[in-house]
């Protein structure tokens, strides 16, 4: 495979357009744009979540799997008409989910973000996910959207959620509860 970026800088963008997979224009706000640049977002604070040492190899394994998904699935809402997340990739986030949270206690009160760096970083991940699953939404409102794209960060973000318990119980032996009476 050749050099797929071969020259950093185009100057195209500095009219304030950028380009799409399928070599159309659009405005960098656009919400196509929106949508897989936080998609991209997402996927770098996933990169900040496998940069700690904590992290148990399972997990690891799970979120580098992901981060390949995320590729796919900026691709896909970078090129309008292109399908790329398969029904296959929910599943296997459905699996995972199911697997990590087995061996998790019951919740009985809310969770704050937090119980050690790792946590805290999922815990941002997350919410970044719930963030590009609403800018997909936005998209789907007016363009061509598979489902499979909301379904994919729908779990992705329930899969964080349940990381994030893990990674606290790993680092910190519980998650940070909320408190009502404090």
């Amino acid at each position: 495979m050749g050099n797929r970026l071969s020259k950093i800088y185009t100057r195209t963008g500095d009219d304030g357009t950028t380009g799409l997979g399928d070599g159309s224009r659009v405005a960098k706000d656009s919400v196509r744009v929106e949508a897989y640049g936080t998609v991209d977002e997402a996927n770098s604070a996933i990169g900040m979540i496998l940069a700690q040492d904590s992290v148990p190899e399972r997990v690891r394994k799970c979120l580098t799997e992901v981060q390949h998904d995320m590729f796919e699935l900026g691709g896909e809402l970078c090129i309008p008409g292109h399908s790329a997340i398969k029904q296959d990739f929910i599943d296997r986030l459905e699996s995972d989910l199911d697997g990590f949270n087995a061996d998790l206690p019951r919740l009985k009160e809310f969770i704050l973000p937090g119980g050690g760096q790792a946590a805290a970083a999922c815990h941002l991940a997350r919410t970044i996910v719930r963030r590009a699953e609403r800018r997909v939404g936005t998209l789907a409102s007016s363009e061509d959207v598979r489902n499979e794209c909301g379904k994919y960060l729908n779990r992705l973000s329930d899969l964080l959620f349940v990381i994030a318990r893990v990674l606290a119980r790993a680092e910190s032996g519980q998650e940070v509860l909320w408190d009502r009476e404090r």
